[in-house]
């Protein structure tokens, strides 16, 4: 408890330094756009903001949600890529961006998700959404279920392509929240980076609308989109070695703009700073005695990836500690915390990270037991 308190002091210690260091650069941006954010995916670490969190309207930047839904449920195996999905009058009546579905055509998961993603296809995103969860508005509670599991506080979808709708309004942090966690799915990408392609057996054409993927190093995602309401909008993620940044403008007053202020704030970021690796998933950090268990020893390893930020120069003085428990009594769970890791800079611990069994382990019976001590009794006679 106290190292999830102390984590947590930790954390918030280091976001108030960066944004306190980057309140003098975001007045020298000058954006046009209503509103803009710049977060370092890894972390979550915001390193420019300008009203991030006044509720706009998204236009079509709403289909990251939806993309995020559709992804979560391919990769869980609730739906597969070869799928054919049937049109509904409803999908079909959708205005704006479409490819044109009519009633009753059928149409892979795969190709919705390239006419989603790509295209931004209007019809195609409440065909998908209708399939996933059985009507538009199942689909919408389940936005909205999500958005609020990720921390998107100031977010209500109203439908699941952004076409303009009273009330439907979210922010720039809480869309690059949710961005943050859609490009956690390497499939994803498979559609984001999607320059030119087709549907139909070749007879539509899709062209992405993220123009960013001709024209910045180390774009590959994620989404547009544009309504007269909401001006011109975009979520955008860029990877340059180690570091992903991830940038959303909403209300731009003109796609130029859109794709130019993205531009600046991503150019600002890899300017400035750069993520170091600091562990790998299933690295070990030692061992530690397991008492009363069918193993007597467990390595102790971390779960994920583990980064940190640092601004670009400052990365040659860190240094980690590892504090692992003396022992511990099974039975063992693969999430019960066995230990820490500090990472340190100049004397200040500046992130910790949890250490876990690389195994179950479990409590050994009598026999196995009074076999340990009966073997234990030899070895020293």
């Amino acid at each position: 408890m106290f190292k999830r308190f102390l984590t947590m002091i930790i954390s918030l210690i280091v976001s108030i330094t960066f944004i306190l260091d980057n309140a003098a650069y975001a007045d020298t941006l000058n954006l046009k756009a209503k509103s803009a954010i710049l977060m370092e995916a890894s972390s979550g670490q915001i390193l420019y903001e300008k009203d991030s969190h006044k509720p706009l309207p998204p236009a079509s930047v709403t289909k990251v949600m939806t993309l995020l839904l559709a992804i979560e449920a391919i990769d869980s195996g609730k739906i597969k890529m070869t799928d054919k999905v049937v049109t509904s009058k409803h999908a079909f009546d959708m205005g704006g961006t479409q490819i044109y579905l009519e009633i009753g055509e059928e149409m892979t998961v795969d190709d919705l998700m390239k006419a989603i993603a790509m295209n931004s296809a209007n019809d195609a995103s409440v065909a998908l959404a209708e399939y996933i969860a059985g009507t538009e508005e199942n689909f919408v509670e389940m936005m909205n279920k999500r958005a609020k599991e990720l921390g998107a506080k100031n977010t209500t979808f109203k439908n699941a392509t952004g076409l303009p709708e009273e009330g439907h309004l979210t922010t720039v942090y809480d869309i690059a929240m949710i961005s943050q966690e859609l490009v956690k799915h390497e499939s994803i990408f498979k559609y984001l980076t999607n320059k030119l392609d087709s549907l139909r057996n070749g007879k539509f054409s899709l062209i992405n609308t993220n123009k960013l993927l001709w024209r910045y190093k180390g774009v590959d995602g994620i989404k547009t989109g544009s309504t007269s309401e909401a001006l011109y909008c975009m979520a955008a993620t860029a990877k340059r070695g180690d570091t992903r940044l991830i940038a959303v403008v909403f209300g731009a007053p003109d796609s130029e703009t859109r794709f130019n202020e993205t531009a600046k704030l991503l150019d600002y970021g890899f300017a400035n700073y750069e993520t170091i690796k600091v562990a790998s998933k299933g690295q070990s950090f030692g061992t530690v005695k397991v008492l009363k268990g069918r193993k007597q020893v467990t390595n102790a390893i971390c779960y994920n990836d583990e980064y940190i930020l640092i601004k670009k120069g400052e990365g040659k003085n860190i240094k980690t500690e590892v504090e692992l428990k003396d022992f511990i009594f099974a039975p063992l769970g693969r999430k019960m915390s066995i230990g820490v890791v500090k990472v340190i800079q100049e004397g200040k611990v500046i992130k910790t990270f949890d250490l876990y069994p690389k195994e179950i382990v479990e409590k050994a019976n009598f026999f196995e037991n009074l076999n340990r001590i009966f073997f234990g009794w030899l070895k020293y006679q």
